[in-house]
């Protein structure tokens, strides 16, 4: 379906007096161009166009503050603006730093929580759940009790390639080991954990999956095609700290849980506002996939961080296979955001010249059961606490033990709240947060 924009011009005109030279004319900023096209663009296809508060455009500098004053605050939390550049280099899985990120645990150590394995670290033996003890002779504990993050990220130092620090771990022996790691830039892996579970209820494949983004497309297949090799007769994914990515990338992970023939039924509809629903409106099928697995059931292990396209992989499969959710309550995020890079390019030739990225939440995702507007998350059937001391992939990581206890007929559920680690990323998050329908299209001036 063709979807065209139609966003208005606007049109400064030139004043001129009665002398003879001209009055100077104050040609807008790049920011100032930004910000009006935006509130064009917001007026049209924002979800809450129709809430949006009466404004004096004028009155910011850039799209960024404006976005902030429209957004509907009740609802929309995600809502925002970037540039062009740092979004791109995102959804490519570019990444820059150690590939670390630390939680505190019960016992108020601070632990490895993931590592990419493009990190330095990586070679060395570093994994989930390995004590951190000091970075650069300082002790990192009591930074993170006190939840100065400022104090860890003046520590950590700035996402530049060539930034060292020191780093001293307890590793599983006990053993106090120090090495030095200098931050790089590298492409980050979506699949952090794949492998096959020999359990009494049968094998089954175990998927920790971190983020949605174009290299995702390649390792899941590799993944899932290990799982069919083995024969996997139940699937695990665990999506705790996965929060979204493209729209596209969660359609294959959740048509690589069902057959071939299921490509003709509905994974999810998109529904926008009423001023483009009639046109924008449109029901996706699932895909035809190399390595489906034609399962009954699936079991997810999610957070407060599972969102976005998380959420849709979740919602999609409901009324097609046995959904169990183990761990916690999901982020909350039924809706989903196109997105604009602006300007208009001079030349697409070889690429456009975008500054801007545009990201509006424009749309709500139903399943084929017209399930969805779940905005206070999807709530677990078995709670399990995030066990930041056992490495991904454990059969006594807590939440994979709940989860494997589903499967062999255990549903019982903790009464007492879920425990959540205080975890922190390196500064700068940058992973997707939000749920995208694609790439930046371009505006239709």
């Amino acid at each position: 379906m063709k979807k065209v924009l139609l966003i208005s011009l606007l049109v400064i005109p030139l004043i001129y007096g009665c002398r003879k030279d001209p009055e100077p004319v104050n040609t807008p900023t790049v920011e100032e161009r930004a910000r009006d096209g935006l509130y064009d663009l917001m007026k049209y296809v924002y979800l809450w166009y129709s809430t949006m508060p009466t404004v004096k455009v004028s009155d910011y500098d850039n799209p960024e503050d404006l976005m902030e004053a429209l957004r509907y605050k009740q609802m929309d939390r995600w809502s925002f603006v970037t540039d062009y550049e740092s979004f791109m280099a995102s959804m490519e899985g570019s990444f820059v730093g150690h590939g670390i990120r630390m939680g505190l645990d019960e016992a108020n150590n601070v632990r490895v929580v993931s590592l990419y394995e493009g990190s330095d670290l990586w070679p060395k033996g570093v994994r989930r759940g390995w004590i951190v003890k000091e970075i650069n002779g300082t002790l990192i504990a009591p930074i993170f009790i006190s939840g100065n993050n400022t104090a860890y990220n003046n520590l950590m130092g700035p996402s530049t390639a060539g930034t060292s620090n020191t780093f001293k771990f307890i590793n599983p022996d006990g053993q106090e080991v120090t090495y030095t790691s200098v931050k790089s830039s590298f492409t980050i892996n979506s699949v952090t954990a794949s492998k096959v579970l020999d359990l009494p209820s049968g094998k089954t494949g175990y998927l920790c999956f971190e983020t949605f983004i174009d290299p995702s497309e390649h390792e899941l297949n590799e993944a899932f095609a290990s799982f069919k090799a083995s024969n996997v007769t139940d699937l695990i994914i665990d999506l705790r700290y996965n929060t979204g990515g493209y729209m596209d990338i969660a359609q294959q992970l959740a048509s690589l849980v069902l057959t071939w023939d299921d490509t003709t039924k509905v994974c999810y509809k998109l529904t926008y506002n009423s001023l483009v629903g009639p046109e924008w409106n449109e029901s996706y099928k699932f895909v035809r996939t190399v390595s489906p697995l034609g399962l009954d059931r699936v079991v997810f292990i999610t957070t407060r961080s599972s969102a976005s396209a998380s959420e849709v992989v979740i919602n999609s499969l409901k009324p097609y296979v046995d959904v169990t959710l183990v761990g916690d309550t999901t982020h909350g995020k039924p809706a989903g955001m196109n997105i604009w890079g602006f300007p208009f390019p001079s030349t697409s030739v070889p690429e456009p010249d975008y500054q801007y990225v545009f990201a509006p939440i424009t749309f709500e995702y139903l399943n084929a059961a017209d399930q969805g507007r779940f905005y206070e998350g999807l709530v677990p059937d078995v709670r399990a606490a995030d066990d930041i001391t056992h490495d991904f992939g454990d059969p006594e990581e807590a939440s994979l033990k709940a989860a494997i206890g589903v499967l062999q007929g255990k549903k019982s559920a903790s009464a007492l709240p879920v425990r959540r680690p205080r975890i922190w990323s390196e500064e700068g998050n940058q992973q997707p947060t939000e749920l995208f329908l694609g790439p930046p299209q371009a505006y239709r001036k």
